[in-house]
């Protein structure tokens, strides 16, 4: 049902620049630029997609309270990888890759990270290692 989450950005340039490194280090690449210069990041047309851009009515993007995007990986090594790439790419860290609650078939992997807008996201596996 979701086609795209979008996330606000004050400065698109740093953006992109930041979600092709952290989108990059798990095979993710852009799927679609909008007219306002937003871009989509996502894996295929079939599932939800990422995109980040300016806010349509001009005013300064800024940060939801509790508001959070979620992204599923397939691998625990991916989860690593973009959180990595989070922080290296000038992200903060909310959280290091790791189990939250019991391992086992239904574990979940999580890492939290913010972008540079101050956007928090979440990189997760559930699933055995």
């Amino acid at each position: 049902m979701i086609g795209y989450a979008m996330l606000g950005t004050n400065d698109q340039d740093r953006a992109n620049a930041f979600y092709d490194a952290v989108f990059g280090a798990v095979g993710v690449g852009r799927l679609m630029t909008f007219p306002s210069g937003g871009i989509a990041w996502g894996v295929n047309w079939g599932v939800p997609m990422i995109a980040v851009g300016t806010p349509h009515d001009g005013a300064p993007a800024s940060v939801g309270n509790g508001s959070m995007l979620a992204v599923t990986l397939d691998t625990r090594a991916k989860v690593d990888a973009m959180h990595a790439a989070a922080i290296a790419a000038g992200g903060a860290d909310e959280g290091a890759p790791g189990v939250r609650g019991e391992e086992g078939a239904q574990a979940f992997y999580g890492a939290y990270f913010r972008d540079l807008d101050g956007n928090k996201l979440c990189a997760f596996r559930v699933g055995p290692a």
